[in-house]
């Protein structure tokens, strides 16, 4: 067969090949196994030298020349299916990008956050200590004594000893007042820190939970008064409630680790079913305090004739709570965070331990 109209043959259907599967066609057709090209290229065999040597140069052009046409086709169609869908699936580079939804700290992490820094500013440190406690650190050092309703199995999360061992079991920490007890023995006396973290108590209710947060501040100096107390949570109250004024009431209680012992209210009232903390005539109960008992600094190594101090405690979930009126503990870790983000909870305005908080 006449090689230029075998060539003109095959390059005007590469030519005419409307899509890649037709275009294959016509490449199995001209360079497949069984196609004509390669047919006469088979035939070389038959040839005398001289007449194989102008064939196969010949031959050889063609197919180099068809496979070229065949490849720029290919790259031809493949162009012209990309503009296809380009002018059918057109997109605006000038919209703004779709925002993606963004993690939020957790309301009793960024309320921890929140009265770090403020404590922070009045000079406390952070201490921390174990949340699986022993009997002595949990009890005994806090003057805590056996018959305590506290020490009884319907209280508290006692963990389980070995048989044979008669040791008295570990708890789950009832309190953070443990860690003052370690913090009082390492470091020892003047001190002022205080303990935020996790406590547990078999309690479940709207109001409480069986883990839940609590946080403690320890001052130990050597004339360190209940005014130097007063101060310090008024303080507090005014910094983390964003107050300008609050009024604080103590009244007389029992707790076995201080003495005296008072139990503290604040003044709040309630206006359009919003808490308003520092108005009203109304009183809410929100933390515990005294002067350290001269067993508990004993116990923890420190001289109680020559020091002296106080502490307090407080549930960090509750003052959330107070905070933001969300009126159900449990929200915190059973709702949905569109829910709680009702309540004002998004990004957490980062804490500046050094000035405050940061707006």
């Amino acid at each position: 067969m006449d090689l230029t109209n075998l060539r003109g043959k095959y390059i005007e259907a590469v030519a005419g090949a409307a899509s890649e599967a037709a275009l294959e066609e016509v490449r199995l057709a001209a360079l497949g196994k069984k196609g004509e090209i390669s047919a006469l290229m088979a035939t070389l065999g038959k040839m005398d030298p001289d007449q194989r040597k102008a064939a196969g140069a010949a031959m050889n052009l063609l197919r180099d020349e068809i496979d070229a046409a065949l490849r720029a086709r290919k790259v031809g169609l493949a162009d012209a299916a990309l503009d296809a869908r380009l002018r059918s699936e057109w997109l605006d580079v000038t919209l703004p990008g779709r925002p993606r939804p963004r993690g939020t700290i957790h309301p009793v992490s960024q309320v921890m956050e929140e009265l770090t820094a403020i404590f922070a500013d009045m000079g406390f440190a952070v201490a921390e200590g174990p949340q699986v406690e022993s009997d002595w650190y949990n009890f005994d050092a806090l003057n805590i004594p056996p018959e305590h309703p506290a020490r009884q199995e319907h209280d508290t999360f006692f963990m389980h000893r070995a048989e044979g061992d008669n040791r008295p079991p570990h708890v789950l920490r009832t309190h953070t007042s443990p860690v003052q007890i370690r913090a009082m023995t390492e470091q020892g006396a003047p001190i002022r820190v205080i303990a935020p973290g996790r406590v547990y108590r078999m309690d479940m209710d709207q109001t409480h939970t069986p883990m839940f947060h609590q946080v403690e501040g320890l001052a130990i100096d050597r004339d360190i008064s209940m005014a130097n107390l007063k101060w310090t949570l008024e303080e507090f109250c005014r910094a983390f409630f964003e107050v300008d004024r609050v009024e604080l009431r103590f009244r007389a209680s029992h707790f076995p680790f201080t003495e005296p012992s008072a139990e503290v209210d604040i003044r709040y009232s309630v206006v359009g079913g919003q808490l308003r903390i520092g108005e009203g005539d109304k009183w809410m109960e929100i933390l515990g305090s005294g002067m350290v008992h001269p067993k508990v600094l004993a116990a923890a190594g420190v001289n109680p004739d020559e020091w002296q101090g106080f502490a307090f405690g407080l549930g960090i979930d509750r003052i959330a709570m107070l905070k933001y009126g969300i009126p159900d503990l449990r929200a915190f870790f059973e709702s949905d965070l569109r829910w709680l983000r009702h309540y004002g909870f998004a990004a957490l305005d980062m804490p500046d331990l050094a000035g405050g908080l940061s707006r």
